[in-house]
């Protein structure tokens, strides 16, 4: 079996074994306690501007899923949403977005990583759109700057050898 396939595999199991809880069938109402004990511990808790909390629950990097979980300032549920999505990230705005604003809506990259034409760093999320796995590149200059989103689509598997 090769190296690119063991990998897959790992990250299959990982992901089947972080899925057993499933944030889309929390009941709107829900207490946090109630959230957390059912969920486990969230990869990052953020302040709301109403008094709230949310609860971001990351699935990178072997999963394309970042929930988040948001209480009202009573600590009940008030909504759940998947946010790994091309529309997210376009929404982020270059030359204003930084470094912790990304963090903040999106929890950690799954890859941070470098390259000769970009002084800064490059956070990539992986994500599905329409079935089809895909990378959101987000650039990040050396003072903590949005300055770039780009997508890739993903290859996943073995190439092929008649190539």
């Amino acid at each position: 079996m090769s190296a690119i396939r063991r990998f897959t595999m790992a990250c299959l199991a990982t992901v089947l074994l972080a899925g057993c809880a499933v944030p889309q069938w929390l009941e709107p109402g829900t207490p946090l306690q109630a959230v957390e004990q059912s969920m486990g511990r969230p990869t990052q808790t953020e302040a709301l501007a109403d008094g709230g909390i949310r609860l971001l629950y990351s699935r990178q990097p072997a999963g394309q899923q970042v929930y988040h979980i948001d209480f009202d300032g009573r600590h009940t549920l008030v909504s759940v949403a998947q946010v790994l999505s091309e529309t997210s990230f376009q929404r982020l705005r270059p030359g204003v977005d930084t470094r912790a604003s990304v963090q903040a809506f999106f929890g950690p990259p799954a890859l941070v990583e470098r390259v000769a034409r970009f002084d800064g760093d490059i956070w990539t999320y992986r994500l599905m759109e329409n079935l089809t796995p895909r990378l959101a590149h987000v650039h990040i200059d050396p003072s903590g700057v949005v300055r770039r989103v780009m997508f890739t689509d993903e290859i996943l598997g073995e190439p092929d050898p008649g190539r």
